[in-house]
């Protein structure tokens, strides 16, 4: 089945992992076996753009990740704004790079949008893969209107924070707000039609978030608290706001998201891909029934890899395996298109200019 992925980290692990994601999988993990990597989620890649092709992978939105670590021994990061707005910039150069050379397409509008998903249901072994440009964390930005530039080159999504605070304010694992200069930001992101990813907020500034910005707004791979109790993940009071404003929640597949208890380096899987249904469960009890704001938003190597999905997911390939578990819990076929990609068709095509 088609898939709309609402979140990939493919620069981060062509430019910051170094990795060519033009081979395969396997080839990837081999070749981090004889080097010796032993980082976490080196040798255990799920993704590559053959892995995606294979996958179905029609469209995603792709990130440009620069997050601003003060630390000077930081494993992860860089520590100036100035090295974020350059990183930011990279991981662009890296798209266009890719799309010169046939293997990616932009989309920076609903037209381009439609036709690429005809192009490629079409003619999937021929067309590229399509993206919609998004920011994970506004470090690159050093001011409010440096929104306009990245803007300008397909920015159509931004989350102001990523772990801990930035100078837009707090993410996950704080308990800090907004900053006067976000304020200025959300300005501008209504101005120019940039929907905002309520991902990573702390939660005093996604409420801040929810009083200031009218325009409109999705989580991109976002879980609930409920499923998996702590502060990463949305309450229930927060996934029924994102229903009223009629934005889409895309499930993710990093397994801190979904079991209870799991330690990063420490902790094997136990966790199995039904616990995904179980979040889409939720949000759909949470929504009356209906599947409208449910979709996908893998997060797949966002930094880990397979010692940190579903037990029952060892490649991308396995997500399509979601299709025979929402079946048995009830979802009938229009339902299961609506979340493996109908959902962010649809919203997309509704805030792309």
């Amino acid at each position: 089945m088609w898939i709309f992925d609402a979140h990939l980290d493919l620069a981060l692990n062509g430019v910051d992992w170094n990795r060519d994601l033009r081979q395969s999988v396997d080839d990837l993990r081999a070749q981090e076996i004889t080097q010796g990597m032993t980082d976490p989620g080196r040798q255990h890649g799920t993704l590559s753009l053959p892995e995606l092709r294979q996958t179905q992978v029609a469209v995603c939105l792709t990130t440009l990740l620069a997050r601003q670590e003060m630390q000077i021994d930081h494993s992860f990061g860089w520590t100036s704004p100035h090295a974020c707005y350059a990183m930011a910039h990279a991981h662009l150069a890296y798209y266009r790079a890719l799309e010169q050379d046939g293997y990616l397409k932009i989309l920076k509008t609903k037209d381009a949008l439609t036709q690429h998903w005809q192009t490629y249901t079409d003619e999937p072994q021929r067309a590229p893969l399509g993206f919609i440009l998004t920011m994970e964390g506004a470090d690159p930005l050093l001011r409010p209107d440096t929104i306009r530039e990245f803007h300008g080159a397909g920015l159509r999504a931004l989350g102001l924070t990523h772990y801990g605070t930035n100078r837009y304010g707090g993410g996950t694992r704080s308990e800090v707000g907004l900053s006067l200069d976000a304020i200025d930001l959300l300005k501008l992101c209504e101005e120019l039609g940039v929907t905002i990813d309520m991902t990573h907020l702390s939660d005093v500034a996604f409420w801040q978030v929810a009083k200031h910005f009218k325009g409109r707004i999705h989580a991109s791979h976002q879980n609930a608290r409920a499923i998996c109790n702590w502060q990463r993940q949305f309450s229930d009071d927060q996934i029924r706001w994102v229903i009223e404003r009629d934005g889409v929640l895309g499930v993710s597949m990093d397994v801190i998201m979904l079991e209870d208890g799991f330690v990063r380096g420490r902790s094997l899987p136990k966790a199995t891909l039904d616990r995904a249904v179980d979040q889409m469960d939720h949000i759909r009890s949470l929504s009356g029934g209906s599947v409208r704001h449910i979709g996908l938003g893998t997060d797949l190597d966002g930094g880990y890899g397979y010692e940190q999905t579903p037990a029952d997911l060892n490649r991308y390939r396995d997500l399509q395996k979601l299709i025979g578990l929402m079946q048995r819990r009830g979802y009938n076929q229009s339902e299961i298109e609506a979340v493996f990609h109908g959902n962010w068709l649809r919203f997309f095509s509704e805030i792309l200019p």
